[in-house]
């Protein structure tokens, strides 16, 4: 009973302290920044192979 009671408090502790909003937001912009990075690597990456293939030495 004892375990049920605090386990009912800390779920209630929780919900009353995250904004579900803010913690998706928050996933979301991380992800945003992730694929921000990804996206200009790649570039990065196509530019240096089509910089060595038309480089003439």
């Amino acid at each position: 009973m004892q375990n049920r009671i605090t386990k009912l408090i800390f779920a209630f502790t929780i919900l009353l302290t995250l904004n579900s909003c803010e913690t998706i937001a928050g996933i979301f912009k991380a992800g945003m920044d992730f694929g921000i990075f990804i996206v200009v690597a790649v570039i990065a990456v196509i530019l240096y192979i089509i910089s060595k293939l038309f480089k003439k030495e």
